[in-house]
């Protein structure tokens, strides 16, 4: 998962995932997670010594929601407000071509397929030339691109779930190794500071 480097009001740095926001308002310090609802984590604190804290905690939650719940795509739900036809989101047209040498003119529909981490890729559906163009072959072509377009949706779909849960299990990994360091450091210095046994004098 992407993560973007965040300074809170204190000047430290935090590696962020996407979905976490800071919020620091006045006496408002901490981390809210946006992702299938929000979900505020606080410092605890209004100096930011439990800002690392309340991310690691808003990190596990983000990591659960994602396991768990849908994923909010990216793909655009409806068509624009600015669109001139009510045709399905990705599908456009009738729209009027001539092949290059022909003196014929076709009449098609154009289908943008997305494809997750990919540019989308554009189709044509032929509908009929000017003579045999008929209002059943357009609405053959209109069935043919939906098809295909809800294919591509669900594929797109189905990739970008497998990748954000990915990106989640990669973040729990490195949390959880995060967690055991500082532990083996805790433990460390505890054994440092521990006093020394007196060694028992023999007779």
């Amino acid at each position: 998962m992407k993560t973007r480097d965040v300074v809170i009001f204190t000047g430290k740095r935090f590696k962020v995932p996407q979905c976490i926001q800071r919020i620091d308002h006045r006496y408002t310090h901490g981390w809210q997670v946006r992702y299938g609802g929000t979900k505020m984590f606080s410092d605890g604190s209004n100096d930011g010594s439990g800002a690392k804290a309340s991310l690691d905690a808003a990190t596990r939650e983000l990591i659960h929601r994602i396991a768990t719940m849908p994923t909010p795509s990216k793909l655009q739900p409806r068509p624009s407000v600015s669109k001139s036809t009510d045709l399905p989101v990705g599908i456009s047209g009738p729209l009027l071509r001539q092949r290059s040498g022909s003196k014929v003119r076709y009449a098609s529909l154009q289908v943008l397929l997305p494809r997750f981490g990919e540019k989308p890729r554009n189709r044509n559906i032929y509908i009929g030339s000017e003579s045999t163009y008929t209002p059943a072959r357009y609405k053959q072509a209109l069935a043919k691109a939906i098809e295909m377009r809800q294919a591509a949706e669900e594929s797109y779909r189905k990739d970008e779930l497998r990748d954000r849960r990915a990106g989640a299990r990669a973040m729990k990994a490195a949390l959880n190794e995060a967690r055991k360091i500082a532990s083996e450091k805790s433990a460390a210095k505890a054994a440092g500071k521990a006093p020394a046994k007196k060694a028992t004098a023999r007779r």
